[in-house]
């Protein structure tokens, strides 16, 4: 029987992560990665896992913060990058923060150590051929700045089901919306009342355009400048462009009518974003604001003014496929399942979360080789939650970071948010290591 062999394209946190597992277990790999031959617009460092827009890995309270529950269920699950930001920690509160040299140095080293692991430097300009009963795996990880050559051939192959810029709302938690101040219903009595509707009278409608008129704005890179704001504009350029456009588009009232039978001034509409309706995307709200002031602005609208954001607006580069139409749950691909994705190409966003794909990948191809029943991570995982979130079907389908509203709710709901976190990361932290140690 031919020795099987996972190829993985991209050296960053999610080909770096399952080039690991995979190697460490004792099965060939071959990572490549065109550096240092050739570097995207963002990267410089020859090492691989390298940090390019923050050295933070965000909280590591995992009692409080779904991105620090993610990292504690990927170290029950032995993962390297995770390891590799513990051993390089730097001071920073609650955060876990890295010394970002010293993290892709340990990373590099780690992979250098595996006997089981080739690596080759060589860029890679399209899908690898793989026969569906063959011996040979790919995982593809080459993240928000994949090549044009190799883009376009993943475009080719995927029906057009790649996009190439991240614009997303803002999701808020449910039951942080005042209802007191909020209608349900859709525009013109049409649908079954799926929105939740979020009136402004005059004096809040302007005072909130002035504020967003004002806020500060997030740095681009100069390769997404000119490029980004031609397909989705954000909600900042469009009010920029007079104080009643928004009335006029992303916050129009026609067809909208309050319980007193009432039209409001303007209306913002909150969407359904999981299957539960735990959390609700800003319709329309795609926006390069700095997150302290979305937090600060989008407030001012009355039925938002105590919203807990489970995720920013963020707008910026990043090539990602519409994982929903082309992925299972593992992250294979739907028509050949010995080709993998992995990274924010899946649509999952963040440093944790893109390792956390790449993890899961690798587990999904280890269990296979090694003849052992497929483990299932449920959406009481982090882990489980983001792996059904990139394959349930969604025609808005949009990147998504770890955060609690994707989990399956509790059995019985509890009001304290403190209480409810610490009881949803109980119950994770449980479910991941009955899942790990399956035989």
């Amino acid at each position: 029987m031919q020795e099987k062999e996972v190829l993985v394209v991209g050296g960053g946190l999610a080909g770096s992560e399952a080039a690991y597992y995979l190697a460490s277990r004792g099965i060939k790999t071959v990572l490549v990665d065109m550096k240092p031959h050739k570097f995207t617009p963002a990267h410089e460092s020859k090492n691989f896992g390298e940090l390019v827009c923050s050295n933070s890995l965000k909280s590591n309270d995992y009692y409080a913060n779904a991105c620090g529950l993610l990292k504690q269920e990927m170290r029950l699950l032995g993962s390297m990058v995770i390891e590799a930001a513990d051993k390089t920690s730097v001071p920073a509160g609650a955060a876990l923060a890295v010394d970002r040299e010293r993290f892709s140095a340990y990373i590099t080293e780690k992979l250098k150590s595996l006997p089981a692991l080739s690596i080759r430097a060589e860029e890679v300009t399209c899908l690898p051929e793989l026969e569906k009963e063959g011996s040979r795996y790919a995982i593809i990880a080459t993240g928000p700045l994949t090549s044009e050559p190799l883009s376009e051939d993943i475009k080719r192959r995927m029906g057009n089901a790649l996009h190439f810029f991240d614009a997303s709302a803002p999701i808020v938690s449910a039951d942080s919306v005042d209802m007191t101040l909020a209608f349900t219903g859709d525009r013109y009595g049409k649908g079954t009342g799926d929105y939740i509707n979020c009136p402004m009278g005059k004096e809040e409608y302007y005072a909130f355009v002035d504020a967003l008129l004002t806020a500060e704005r997030a740095h681009l890179h100069e390769f997404e400048k000119g490029e980004i704001f031609e397909g989705c504009m954000p909600i900042e350029v469009m009010a920029s462009r007079g104080r009643d456009t928004l009335r006029f588009g992303t916050l129009k009232p026609v067809g909208l009518f309050d319980e007193s039978g009432k039209r409001p001034y303007a209306v913002l509409q909150l969407r359904k974003e999981t299957a539960s309706g735990e959390a609700y995307n800003l319709v329309g709200f795609q926006t390069n604001l700095k997150f302290p002031e979305q937090k600060r602005v989008f407030s001012m609208i009355p039925a938002l003014h105590d919203a807990e954001f489970l995720r920013y607006g963020v707008m910026h580069r990043n090539t990602y496929i519409h994982s929903p139409s082309v992925l299972n749950r593992d992250f294979s691909v739907k028509n050949n399942r010995r080709l993998f994705f992995a990274g924010q190409i899946t649509g999952v966003e963040g440093y944790v979360e893109s390792a956390a794909s790449g993890l899961l990948s690798a587990i999904a191809i280890a269990d296979e080789i090694e003849g052992r029943p497929a483990r299932v991570f449920d959406e009481r995982t982090v882990c489980g939650a983001l792996q059904s979130y990139i394959s349930t079907p969604n025609k808005d389908f949009q990147p998504m970071n770890a955060n609690f509203g994707i989990l399956a709710p509790l059995p019985v709901r509890i009001k304290d948010k403190k209480e409810r976190y610490k009881t949803l990361a109980e119950r994770a932290l449980k479910a991941v290591e009955e899942i790990a140690n399956t035989k």
